[in-house]
């Protein structure tokens, strides 16, 4: 990560809610030769055609068994998608088939060859679709709805489909930086389409036991509750992470008693004082108001990186803290551990399973971490992937390999995919069985907070999202070239009710932009579109474009609410000249594509970055020259 014992074969608690997969075998197959199976992400590897094909019509119904609740909820949620993607409404109803109509059907007693996720579908006169649970006959209408995406006839046949691996994710950190809940939920449905099933996000949730750590980058509860009602009908598990006791600056910038101080006394802003029953109590207490919003049945707590940059010798407290408690052998590394522990122990009594990061075990420590701790490995450290499985920790793959970081390292997926690589392949060393294996994700930083915006992200992340569901659903490698995977993802595209971000809702040309309550005007300005779908705003009188540039700089980004708009040297490549228009009743909102703050208007006519929850954003009238 930048900034940023159970049986081994044991999946998270939240995995196994949204549906664990059979568990994989030792070894993964060989790449697949899909032959005539339909084009579908991830592939179909076991496709057994027939004679004929389904022609999807007006006529369509989704049919169910009156009784079958989980049946008619994956029906009712099928129908909305296909009514989304452009093929008109389908009616939920009971009975019988009749040719045309879709079967979707959950039978509880094929757990054993299902699994929690997987289905059968099947393709004829009509199309039948069966999950053992909820979840596997979801996954069958998402493999439907990518067969439909190339029109409305599918050839004959059948498959089995069940997944290899447990977790399925992306992480994001939406952290610092503030990423669009529009965006966010784009995400969730296209992870749900491509059948991954965990999206990991460490964010700010804005608080109120806490407002003194109410810094921007923040997301109110009432939208993190629609994404995870998203995220609960698209069978995608949100997973909260408040990175500790390190990274811990969003929270504590302006808390210096919860600060950990070194031996001359200047305090660590980022670094949580593990020794300080206050902040152990602090933190638990962001723990309490997140299980507000978050139902997940886990919590990641981060604990990377906490003395990076630094010593723990320039941190003499927490030997002797360390000691105290575990005896004279003791090291300062056991005073983190300990924490770890203590928030282990504090998640279980919530309902909720630990989930760290993997550097911070390097070997320099005498205290176990507590047993059923998933353990996510980014960092190629002295406790190598195999010691943590035989060790009995469940261990999921977030290799550096697979990071896209802002203005920095993006994933190589055609390097990674001519190597056929997947969840074994970790940093350092890879593992010739799959066992202990809980799955993989992709991971998203902002460490260049301005260096990408979240439209170039998405684009950015097409592939690599779609090759880590095919990775950790079925086989590394189904097609002959990384052109032939290309080719399949962009035939499947993205999921019903994906929304166009990049849309500039005004055509280009030259505007008189003016604040519709006549507080002041941006005069005439020339509107351009930008290749990620933002607009430059470009004075046609002095030549110079919107910018919003000043104030602390937090991952190369200016965050603090109240800073102003100004007119800067117009530059093609900086991201802060970017705008993003919406349009409301009377005008126009502007704002900023990396700041994610609106311009407001104060009463005297100044321009002032504000997020919208705490100033109202300007309208903005465009009378077109």
């Amino acid at each position: 990560m930048l900034i940023g014992p159970v049986p081994a074969a044991r999946a998270s608690a939240e995995a196994e809610a949204a549906g664990p997969a059979t568990p994989p075998a030792a070894a993964p197959p060989a790449a697949a030769s899909p032959g005539t199976a339909p084009v579908t992400v991830p592939a179909l590897t076991d496709w057994t055609p027939r004679v004929g094909t389904y022609a999807f019509g007006r006529g369509a119904r989704l049919v169910v068994d009156p009784r079958d609740r989980e049946a008619r909820r994956v029906a009712a949620t099928l129908g909305g998608d296909l009514r989304a993607a452009g093929h008109g409404t389908v009616p939920v109803v009971n009975g019988g088939a009749r040719p045309g109509d879709i079967v979707i059907d959950v039978e509880p007693a094929r757990k054993r060859s299902l699994g929690r996720e997987g289905y059968e579908f099947t393709a004829g006169r009509e199309v039948a679709i069966t999950g053992a649970t909820g979840t596997g006959a979801f996954y069958g209408t998402r493999t439907l709805l990518q067969l439909l995406a190339s029109g409305g006839r599918i050839p004959a046949g059948r498959t089995v489909d069940v997944p290899r691996y447990a977790e399925r994710g992306v992480g994001v950190c939406a952290c610092y930086i503030h990423i669009t809940p529009d965006w966010l939920e784009n995400l969730v449905r296209d992870m749900a389409y491509n059948k991954l099933n965990q999206l990991l996000l460490e964010l700010k949730v804005k608080s109120d036991k806490h407002p003194e750590a109410n810094t921007w980058g923040y997301y109110t509860k009432d939208e993190i509750r629609r994404l995870v009602a998203l995220g609960e009908k698209y069978h995608v598990t949100v997973i909260p992470e408040i990175n500790s006791p390190g990274h811990m600056d969003p929270w504590i910038e302006n808390r210096p008693d919860l600060q950990l101080t070194d031996s001359d006394g200047k305090p660590q802003p980022s670094r949580l004082d593990v020794t300080a029953s206050e902040a152990f109590a602090y933190y638990t207490s962001l723990i309490d108001e997140y299980a507000e919003v978050f139902p997940a049945g886990s919590w990641h707590m981060g604990a990377d990186e906490y003395m990076l940059g630094s010593d723990f010798a320039k941190y003499p407290h927490i030997l002797e803290y360390a000691r105290k408690k575990y005896g004279p052998d003791a090291t300062p590394q056991d005073a983190f551990i300990d924490f770890v522990n203590r928030v282990h122990d504090y998640a279980a009594t919530k309902g909720k399973r630990l989930r760290i990061w993997n550097d911070g075990l390097t070997g320099d420590h005498t205290v176990p971490v507590r047993a059923g701790t998933t353990v996510e490995h980014w960092l190629n450290v002295r406790t190598k992937p195999s010691e943590l499985i035989a060790q009995g920790y469940p261990l999921l793959n977030a290799s550096y390999s697979l990071y896209l970081v802002r203005g920095g390292f993006h994933m190589n997926t055609e390097s990674l995919y001519e190597q056929r690589w997947d969840p074994r392949s970790f940093e350092g060393e890879k593992l010739a069985s799959a066992d202990g294996i809980t799955g993989a994700k992709i991971s998203l930083w902002p460490d260049n907070g301005r260096g990408d915006t979240e439209n170039e992200v998405a684009a950015g992340m097409y592939l690599p999202l779609r090759y880590i569901a095919q990775t950790t659903w079925g086989v590394p490698g189904p097609d002959a070239t990384y052109a032939g995977f290309t080719a399949r993802a962009e035939a499947v595209g993205h999921a019903p009710g994906h929304r166009d971000l990049t849309r500039l809702p005004v055509a280009e040309g030259t505007y008189t932009l003016s604040d519709s309550e006549g507080r002041t005007d941006l005069g005439d300005r020339e509107i351009r579109r930008t290749a990620d779908g933002y607009a430059t705003l470009r004075s046609t009188t002095g030549g110079l474009c919107a910018e919003t540039r000043s104030g602390r700089l937090t991952l190369n980004t200016p965050l603090q609410p109240g800073t102003p708009v100004t007119e800067e040297t117009c530059d093609p490549a900086n991201t802060l000249q970017r705008w993003q228009l919406t349009a409301v009743p009377g005008g126009y909102t502007l704002t900023n594509a990396i700041t994610r703050m609106a311009v407001h208007v104060t009463e005297d006519g100044r321009l002032l970055q504000y997020p919208t929850d705490q100033k109202r954003p300007a309208v903005w009238r465009l009378a077109p020259h």
